[in-house]
Parts: structure tokens; sequence; C-alpha cells
């Protein structure tokens, strides 16, 4: 008997069950977390043998919910997480938040203020316990959120940027900083908020290009300056030309009148002016401008600030009491008055910095503010990714990196709240300035006061990667993983955090030996996450993905492996609820699969048989090519094809061609044949479950565990990681089945060119089986392709040739409305002539073609290779009709 040359049969109907008959994620997920977490499954032990792999998560604020950036950011750290917990690794996932200083504060003060209340009323102290109450009560709804997602998070290792130990942490930093002359206080001019009432640093400032004006000032016959902002003309306190302009040379040295103020203010030569630009002419407002405030520097230039820390004016006259956007139009109105406005230009389209926090636009402003000096930190932390202790994946953005770490400005770390980690320095009476560390003696007596502001939220993150592991105490955790292995986040916070971690984690490391004072071996940074058509996520333009809605409809699993398919190292990331509801149908085609497997005694007992078809050695060596490509991408954080290459896996290869095969053989006669069989099946979907399990880890636990009989703690997160084995790789095997599946394609694609229904059987006589190789396979793709041994009396009336001489003849009388298939099929052709001359016509097009995008102009020459070849397979049907 030829291999599989039994009568093919109809699987029997399933009698039971270990598997509910539809895959329902709400009745699976939560009861899967809760076992893991109770069996410890996240946690990790410090004293342990293998060796370490450790992430700590981008701490959340303490006042977000999960969002879909969140959602991607998670799933990639998890499937991380997850696979090298396979492999055998010690593997932590840090989990924590951060206290958010101006975000947590701006959410308690709307609180006090529905109550009539302010900060001021109840006092620091007072209002600092009411964070804290509220923390406790409302804060962190995201920890939850994590849960839901199926983040394999170490609860036990749970931190907070305020807690007792990372408060030590950032007092012992200040201190050693400031002992090093590396934190420093001075005047500076710094982006300020009038909304929240307190510095910025750089990266807190959001840049957007704003509808204004631009207004030429004439301070005299000879000097016209231009502005968009005419109101800080009240402080300025010279005007700058460049030292070798011609036209004013001879004006160095030499004073104007301010207008509108009667102050004289002298004319100052300076290259930082570009006598190209403009007039060549510069105004110079020392308090409020950083170049203007470097120019005075140079120049001994008095600074006068004009306006208070709520942007209203200061300066004694008629603008006295006016806010910022008041006095401008006041300001040009007097000077135009005056006869002194040369020309105005609106709208005028130029950068403005908005708060990231509440959008208010920021005013440059001199203050005296604590500042890092970052300059050997961010020296050590830009060699230390182009010696190559620390990689950036992908290595193109380390463009980037290099561009912000070698510019790098002092950074103001101070800012005017009550909520955060307030500055360790004591002010005494008679100007001492004592900094504490955590050890030191607080100053006491009459006239030691405290410093009044706290750190910038930033501060104590970019200590986390080493003071969540006990930092500055000398660890066990701290020992076993730092430096931790990867730092998973977005490029679009490179600069806010990443740059900011590796300065402080040299710094503060460096007592270790070199190679591991650095944070992270790696940083892998991902996209923005975008809607299908690449468009940004907007509530004005309706297209934002809420995560925890996906979750609620769709499944955790299927709202990560969307996310996940998507995402390439450095790439933007495309997502839609279609693509979602894709994600859900392959969780219940993985459902429907191990379900059929278990209905019809498929295992994962004993060892694979060593006499396998040619069916089971197919699938066999096409696991081995999967676990070796899903291996390399894992590594390159090609997380879209680790889910691309395991998707067409589970469903072409396993879904669509093995359980299609493997049904004649477990319902057929040969017993043997069939047990072989149900022992391939068990293994293949038992190594393709381990392979999602990092991306979909809910379903495939639950198919799992189902699979194996598991019983008390275990489970697919726990079992070993795949490995390939090169003795199962059949290249001969592949070679043909792949001969078959197209011989089987091909007679679908004819029976659907037909408007053949898929269930129904027609008479095909077989040709070329044997000089193909695949005789023994007639059986099996007769039951595929639904075709009947013919009988007396059968006609070919379509034949379809497949590559590699096989010549499938089919009889379709009686199965077919020829007249209605013919029209069908004329429309079609008519649609297709119709494609065809519109995109000839464009190609033909040279002004078109010298305009239209380049891959526009690709797709339109894919369209019209598509209709010709439409064209070609209709009047080949049409000619099988007669």
């Amino acid at each position: 008997m030829t291999e599989h040359s039994q009568q093919p049969r109809e699987p029997r109907a399933p009698s039971s069950s270990e598997l509910a008959a539809a895959y329902q994620p709400g009745e699976v997920e939560q009861r899967r977390y809760e076992q893991w977490v109770a069996a410890g499954h996240f946690d990790a032990d410090a004293k342990s043998d293998k060796p370490p792999f450790a992430i700590v998560i981008p701490p959340p604020n303490v006042t977000g919910s999960l969002h879909v950036g969140h959602a991607l950011d998670h799933t990639i750290q998890d499937s991380l997480i997850r696979r090298k917990r396979m492999q055998g690794f010690e593997a932590l996932w840090l989990p924590g938040m951060d206290h958010a200083g101006i975000a947590t504060q701006n959410v308690v003060e709307r609180k006090l203020a529905a109550e009539g209340l302010s900060r001021h009323d109840l006092g620091r102290e007072m209002f600092v316990e009411r964070v804290w109450q509220w923390k406790a009560e409302s804060g962190g709804a995201i920890l939850g959120q994590m849960r839901r997602l199926g983040d394999s998070v170490d609860w036990s290792r749970e931190r907070f940027t305020m807690d007792e130990g990372l408060s030590r942490a950032v007092q012992t930093i200040f201190k050693k900083l400031y002992d090093d002359d590396l934190i420093y206080r001075a005047e500076r001019i710094i982006n300020w908020c009038p909304r929240c009432l307190t510095a910025l640093s750089d990266i807190e400032v959001e840049h957007s290009d704003d509808e204004g004006e631009l207004v030429s000032i004439r301070y005299s016959d000879e000097i016209v300056v231009a502005t968009t902002r005419a109101e800080t003309m009240l402080g300025d306190t010279a005007v700058a030309v460049h030292p070798d302009d011609e036209r004013y040379k001879h004006l160095i040295g030499t004073e104007v009148e301010l207008p509108l103020t009667g102050r004289r203010i002298p004319i100052v030569g300076d290259a930082h002016v570009d006598p190209a630009f403009g007039t060549g002419c510069v105004k110079v407002t020392p308090a409020h401008d950083p170049n203007d405030f470097e120019i005075g520097q140079r120049h001994n230039l008095p600074s006068i600030t004009m306006m208070d820390e709520r942007a209203i004016i200061t300066v004694h006259g008629p603008f006295l009491g006016l806010d910022r956007y008041e006095a401008r139009p006041a300001v040009v109105a007097a000077l135009r008055e005056q006869g002194r406005i040369v020309a105005e230009k609106r709208p005028y389209l130029h950068a403005v910095g908005h708060c990231s926090r509440c959008k208010t636009t920021v005013e440059p402003r001199l203050s005296l503010q604590w500042f890092v000096n970052t300059g050997p930190l961010a020296k050590a932390a830009g060699d230390a990714v182009r010696d190559g202790r620390t990689k950036i994946e992908p290595a193109e953005l380390s463009k980037r990196y290099f561009a912000w770490v070698d510019n790098m400005h002092d950074w103001c770390i101070s800012r005017q709240l009550w909520w955060g980690h307030r500055i360790p320095v004591w002010y005494g009476p008679d100007g001492e300035v004592v900094c504490v560390g955590p050890d030191d003696e607080v100053p006491s007596g009459d006239g030691w006061r405290q410093d009044e502001d706290v750190l910038d939220t930033w501060f104590s993150s970019a200590l986390w990667p080493f003071s969540t592991l006990g930092w500055p105490e000398q660890t066990a955790d701290l020992a076993k993983f730092y430096p931790t292995s990867v730092l998973v986040t977005g490029y679009d916070i490179l600069f806010f955090w990443v740059a900011r971690m590796m300065m402080f984690g040299l710094y503060a490391m460096k007592e270790k030996d070199s190679p591991s004072a650095v944070p992270f071996k790696t940083v892998a940074l991902h996209g923005m996450v975008r809607d299908q058509y690449g468009k940004k996520m907007s509530k004005s333009f309706g297209n934002v993905v809420d995560p925890l809605d996906w979750i609620e409809r769709f499944g955790a699993d299927a709202t990560r492996f969307t996310l996940a398919r998507g995402a390439n190292p450095g790439s933007d990331v495309p997502v839609s609820e279609e693509w979602c509801q894709g994600s859900r149908n392959f969780c219940n085609k993985l459902w429907n699969a191990t379900r059929f497997a278990l209905i019809n005694g498929a295992h994962t007992d004993g060892e694979l048989p060593t006499q396998l078809s040619t069916i089971d050695r197919w699938i066999l060596s096409r696991l081995q090519h999967t676990i070796t490509e899903v291996d390399e991408y894992f590594e390159n954080y090609e997380f879209a094809k680790v889910c691309d290459s395991l998707f067409h896996f589970a469903w072409d290869d396993v879904c669509d061609w093995y359980v299609e095969l493997a049904k004649p053989v477990l319902t057929g006669d040969d017993a043997a044949a069939a047990e072989r069989t149900r022992r391939v099946l068990g293994h293949v979907l038992d190594q393709l479950l381990r392979l999602l399990h990092p991306v979909i880890p809910f379903v495939t636990d639950e198919l799992w565990c189902a699979l194996n009989k598991a019983e008390g703690d275990a489970s697919v997160m726990v079992a070993a990681w795949p490995a390939a084995n090169p003795a199962l790789v059949d290249d001969a095997a592949e070679a043909e089945l792949e001969t078959l599946q197209r011989v089987v394609t091909e007679v679908r694609r004819f029976r659907a060119d037909q408007g053949l229904k898929p269930g129904q059987r027609v008479a095909a006589q077989l040709d070329g089986l044997a000089a193909a190789g695949i005789a023994a396979h007639e059986p099996l793709m007769r039951f595929l392709a639904r075709l009947d041994v013919p009988g007396d009396g059968f006609t070919a009336t379509g034949t379809v040739a497949v590559a590699g001489g096989v010549t499938v003849s089919l009889d379709t009388r009686g199965s077919i409305d020829v007249a209605a298939e013919r029209a069908r099929l004329t429309k079609d052709r008519a649609a297709a002539e119709k494609e065809i001359a519109q995109a000839t016509a464009k190609l033909g097009n040279e002004g078109f073609l010298a305009k239209a995008p380049e891959q526009v102009v690709a797709k339109l020459r894919e369209r019209l290779a598509t209709a010709q070849a439409d064209v070609t397979r209709i009047d080949a049907a049409l000619a099988q009709l007669g």
C-alpha cells in the first residue's frame, strides 16, 4: 500500500474536549494571570546560578493610564522577558512608577480648586500629605491595566521614584555631584511656564510653528530692529550689530534712546549677529532671551526683568500690570502712534515653545536655579556608545543620540513645586550653604532653612536602572542584575530619558569595572504608534486607539499581536481595528486547531517516531526553519518579522496544510500511521505554542496546558524555549510537499474561477504525478481539492497545467451554469480592460510621472500588471468554457 493510499474519510465528530467550543479571552485572561502571579513565575532570584537578563520598565507617570504607546512598549518588553525566561535566564522585569512632579501637582491642585482651596491655603506639609493620599487612592491605575495586558513583571520588586530607597539614592547622588562641582546654583536664562509657575528643562518644551506677527521698529534714523514680541523691548538694554558690518561700525560705542521708555542704551558690536539677516540690527533683552543673555554677559549689560512669573508686565509706565498678550498690541499701538513702526507682517509663522504638560507658551526668563554641569557626564555617555559598551538598535538612530549628548546644555534641575524630591541644601543665617547627604546631620538652629525647590522628575528617573536595584547599597540585586540587559523605549524619549540614565549610570557606577558601568547593554528603540494610513494619532483626527477598549473587545493577545506585528526597529507602527480583528481571528484559528488535535488524540507523550511520513517530515522541517528565523529576528529586535514568521507558519503550514493533510490519516484504517501523526501533531503544536507565547501569552498558555495535560503550577511560560534540530531539516520532503501544494492550489484557483462551490466534488484525471514525485499523495490531493476518481463517460471540459509537468483534467459538466459563468467572466474582463486603459494613460503621461511620488507610480505599475494578468487568466477561463 502506498503512503496514505487508504480512502480518505472526513474526521469524526467531536464527542468531548478539554477546551471550550470557542475561545473567550475574558474567561481565560484574568484567571491565567492570577495563576502566574500566585505560582511566582514572574519573580526573579538574585541568588540563582542562571545567567541574568534584566529590563527595568520605563516608569509610567503615577497620573497615567495605559495608552497605545505604553501597550506597544510593554508588549515588546514582555515578549523579550518571557522568551529569556523560557531560555533559562534568571529574568527580571522590574516595574514601578514615576511621581511626575508637575503633572501630579496639577491633578491635586485641580481637586483642591474644586473645593475652593489652593495649595497655599493648606501649606506645604499638608499639601504634600494630600498628594500622598491621592496617590494611595487614585494614583497608579496603570498598574492594574498592565496586568490586563499581561505584563510578567516582578511585582515583589515594584518601586516608586519617591519611595524611601529611591529618595536615599537621589540624595546620595545629589551630594556626590555637588561635592564634585557637577551641580551648581546660578542665575541663567531658563524655560519658564507661567501656568505651572516652574522652570522647565529643554526637553520639557515642545516647539510648534505658530502664527504671530513680525514688527519692524525704528529706534533711530539708522537703527531698525525686527521682533515677534514687541512687548519685550521694554527690557532692552542694548542694540547689537556685527563688529564688521560697514553700515553700523561707526555707531558701535554710541547710544540710542529706547522708544517709549526714555532710557538710553548702548550699541555694541557682537559676532553673534548675522549681518545678512533682516536689517543686521538686533535688540538685546538679556533677562528674556538666551542668546541676548550671552551677549549681555560678554558686554556687561544690565538685565532688566520686565515681566513676573505669571508673564505680567512689571516695568513702570502705561503697560504696568498688563498680561504679555495684552501688552504686545498695546506696545505696537503706542509705537505706531509715534511713527516708529516701519513694517508689519502678519500672520508670521515662527517656532514657539510650549510647556509639554499644560501647553502654555513658555517664557525665557532669567532666574536663580540649580544646574547639572553636563559636559563631562555627556562626554562619558557619548563615549560608551561610540566604543560599543552600549549598543543602540537600530544603529542609524545613534546619530540622533550623538547630536544630543555632544551638544548638551547644562541641565536646569530645580523646579518651583512642592511635590517631588526637595533639594537637600540648607542655607544658614550668615550665608552658609550646606549640601546634606542621606547620612549627614541636617543643620539646625535659628536662621537655617532648606531650599524651597524640588528636583526635576527626570533627575530621579535618571537613576532608575540602579536605584531600583538598591543603590547606593551594594545589594544582591545590584550585583546580579546591573548592568541591565536592554532598555526598550520609543525614539521620542531618546533625549528625555536615555541620555540622562547613561550619564548618571556611568557616573554613579564608575567604581565598578568600566564595561559594567553602563546602565544597559542595548537600547532598543521603537517608533510611534500611528493609524493604518500612517497619520499621527490625535483626538482631533478621531483616530486615537484605546488599548483597553481593544483588550475588552478582542482580547489582550489580539491587541498585543497587532502592535508587535507592526513593530520594526526605529520605525513607526501602523495599527487599525480591522487588523486587531484579524489578530483575534488568528487566536481563534490556534484555538480551533488545538481543539481539533485534542479531539483526535494528539499528544506530547514520548519521543518522536523515527519512521515518519513525508508529510510529517515536511512539517517538522518547516518547524526547524521557523525556530531558526524567530530566534534571529528576536535577537535583532525585529518583532514584526517574529510575528510574520509565526503567523504564516501557524496559519499556512500548520492549520491550512498540515491539519488538513492529517485529517484522512487520523481517521483512516492505518492505526500506526494515525498514532505517528498524533504524536507529530502534538509536538508541532507544543513547539508552536511555546514560540508564540512571548507575544500572545494567554491563549498559548491555555492551549499548551490542555495539550500537555498540565497540572499544578505547570505553564508554557516556564517551559523550555524550542531549539532548532538540524537533523529534522528535510529539503526533499519540503520540495515534495511544495509540488503537492502547487497542484492543489492551482486546482482550487481553477475551481474558484469556474464558480464551483468549495464543497462541490468534481471528477478529475491527474497526469504526470509520478514524474513529479508525488504519485503517493494522489488520494490526499483528491481529498484537499474535492476531486473524484473519473468514471464512465468522463469528459474533460477544463485542464489545469501545473509547473513540473502535472496536468489535471476536470469534467465540470453539470457543475456550473455556463451562460452565467461566461457573463460573469466577461464582466470581469471588461473591468480589467478599463483598469489597463486608465493605468496605461497615466503611465504614459510625462507630466504625471514627473510630479507623482515614486510610491504612487510603483503602485500604479503594480495595478497595471495585476489587471493584465487578470485578462490572461479570464481569457483562459473563457476558452475552457468553449
